[in-house]
């Protein structure tokens, strides 16, 4: 019922679990004196960056169209981190950030002239070369040939004059312990560099508005920077401003079979959850269960020739039926700015479900968005 009138498919954002995170990212500043910043590689819905500045301290980016959006839209302190800069890109970022951030000591001395004469405070991103992941290479800075980060042998003795900060951001969905594991491995390859510089970056990754997140040990882990080295500690979570506050509202389209039942969404996980094959990520669905625990057991798949396009078998307590709605749950983080239009997939529009129960709609996709893109 609360996903009526809303057309298929499309992306449903809580403010109220929106604002229910922030409250949590607040308090960690308060308990800490750090800084959050929003990463907006995994959430740049930019109609709620006036409510999300309300809570945080800025926004974080990856490139220049990520600066500028974090720049207008909420206009608090801007940071950016790239492999590498463009020339055109770098005479815009240092007038809209504050915090720039290099991956190699080459790319510092190729712009830190103009970054010193803009008052642009200046980065480098370090490899600890700490791996905490567990199966997920494809996110993993610190595996084998990663070009994100200066490792320790390539280090220089004395820091260059003008770098300000060092960044690493090695997690991808974890919790706190795992951070303390990280930040113990950099602090013995880099922690001397820490009492010349003013800030440290701990990078994404961190699950902090989860259930069963390890909070008191990230305010133990912040304190003891900020009182050992008496730097500003900066935290760049993407996922933990919207997680588990979006939905995706999607329609079966038709049922076919072959070896089992098939339902055919208007929903694509190539398209509209790239996560689910990448990664690859099994999303939870509201009313479905693991296969076969249930009566009736399902292969979810989308509208695309792509024969790999398979979101997952889930089972039901009732048939599913031509025209059922079904809604997947936390699908705020990395679907929307990951979506595409492959196949000439319309994109989802997206709609935010306010704290008062009522239902707005953002934004609607047509043929020229897909046009356009060509």
């Amino acid at each position: 019922m609360m996903f009526e009138g809303l057309p298929t498919p499309c992306y449903v954002v809580d403010e109220g679990r929106i604002r229910h995170n922030l409250e949590i990212l607040q308090q960690l500043e308060k308990d800490t004196g750090c800084h959050v910043l929003l990463a907006q590689k995994a959430f740049s819905m930019y109609s709620l960056y006036p409510m999300i500045g309300r809570y945080i301290s800025g926004t974080t980016a990856s490139g220049l169209y990520e600066a500028r959006l974090g720049y207008e839209e909420m206009g608090k302190e801007n940071h950016v981190f790239a492999p590498a800069y463009k020339e055109a890109d770098m005479q815009e970022l240092v007038t809209i950030c504050d915090h720039i951030i290099f991956n190699s000591f080459a790319q510092y001395e190729k712009y830190k002239d103009i970054c010193q004469a803009k008052g642009v405070s200046v980065g480098i991103r370090v490899n600890p070369q700490c791996s905490t992941q567990e199966g997920h290479d494809i996110y993993d800075p610190c595996g084998y040939a990663s070009r994100l980060g200066v490792t320790k042998a390539q280090f220089p003795e004395v820091l260059p004059e003008g770098i300000e900060g060092l960044h690493f951001h090695t997690l991808c969905e974890q919790n706190a312990d795992d951070l303390v594991t990280t930040f113990q491995a950099f602090e013995e390859k880099f922690g001397k560099y820490l009492y010349c510089i003013k800030w440290l970056n701990l990078g994404g990754g961190h699950h902090i508005t989860r259930k069963d997140y390890q909070y008191e040990t990230l305010v133990k882990l912040i304190r003891y920077i900020r009182d050992t080295y008496h730097v500003t500690v900066y935290l760049e979570p993407g996922e933990a401003v919207a997680l588990n506050a979006g939905y995706m509202v999607t329609e079966v389209m038709d049922i076919v079979h072959n070896d089992m039942d098939i339902l055919i969404l208007d929903v694509s996980a190539a398209c509209h959850m790239p996560d689910v094959l990448e990664m690859p990520y099994r999303p939870p669905l509201s009313g479905g269960y693991e296969a076969n625990q249930k009566p009736y057991t399902y292969r979810l798949s989308s509208m695309t020739c792509l024969a790999g396009d398979v979101i997952g078998d889930y089972s039901f307590e009732k048939p599913v039926q031509i025209g059922d709605r079904l809604v997947f749950e936390d699908m705020a983080i990395y679907s929307m700015v990951k979506n595409n239009t492959f196949n000439g997939m319309p994109l989802p529009g997206i709609a935010l479900l306010r704290e008062n129960g009522s239902k707005e709609m953002v934004r609607k996709f047509d043929y020229q968005d897909f046009k356009m893109r060509l």
